[in-house]
């Protein structure tokens, strides 16, 4: 089960390398950062625009922990949709960092023996279970496996629209926001507080889709000149925007 938890994991180690980086990128004495920090808590530092510049210093990746880079990369991006609760950029950035661990996305649990490919192969898990746990399991991970493949690959899911009729971006937002609204209604949602984000995330997918996009398009897979499926995915998108 992911949880949005990330933010609470940081200890010294994360506090260290944001009071280097903020210093240094502000020309402002570590001392008012930690007085600051004190004052304020930690999001005073997570959420400052040059701790973005530093973490993503010229395009790619800076040497900080693998779960402070995520956390700082969708966090800022959100922001740029108008996504401002932390608890949204906690769960999507542990939702990467685990999802990135190889054959992850392709399982509802880390210790689950049934693999997942398709969407649908979930959805048909999903009508056939009984167990209230595995319902809640299937439910969520058809949210966070429609938000990875639309979110991370958007090109690789309009190609195969173009090339094998498949689904479009639209089926994977229609089928993720419903399945993490289904979850949210579980108890064990609410038991782990995944209440208010699956909620949320549910609302906006749309929004939260299209900030992963741009993470994808900026720092994983940048290509230029863009291929044609991505002009064909732009496309989409500003037609969606005018419905």
């Amino acid at each position: 089960m992911i949880l949005p938890n990330l933010r609470a994991s940081f200890g010294s180690d994360e506090i260290e390398i944001l009071l280097r980086m903020l210093e240094q990128r502000t020309r402002r004495s570590r001392r008012l950062w930690e007085g600051r920090l004190a004052e304020e808590g930690l999001d005073v530092l997570l959420d400052h625009p040059e701790t973005f510049s530093a973490v993503m210093s010229r395009g790619r990746v800076t040497a900080t922990s693998p779960k402070l880079t995520f956390y700082v990369m969708v966090r800022h991006t959100l922001f740029e949709s108008g996504l401002e609760d932390p608890a949204i950029a906690d769960y999507v950035a542990a939702l990467l960092l685990e999802f990135a661990v190889e054959g992850r996305a392709n399982r509802i649990d880390v210790y689950d023996d049934a693999t997942y490919r398709y969407l649908v192969d979930i959805v048909g898990d999903l009508e056939g279970e009984s167990s209230e746990r595995r319902q809640f399991l299937l439910r969520a991970h058809l949210g966070n496996y429609s938000l990875w493949l639309a979110g991370l690959f958007p090109d690789y899911v309009v190609a195969r629209v173009h090339r094998r009729g498949a689904p479009g971006l639209l089926y994977y937002e229609d089928l993720g926001a419903t399945a993490y609204e289904l979850a949210s209604r579980c108890e064990l949602a609410d038991r782990h507080g995944l209440v208010g984000v699956y909620s949320q995330v549910a609302s906006g997918f749309r929004a939260v889709r299209r900030a992963l996009n741009r993470i994808s398009d900026r720092y994983f897979f940048p290509i230029s000149p863009p291929p044609i499926d991505r002009l064909l995915r732009q496309a989409v998108d500003s037609t969606d925007l005018n419905c």
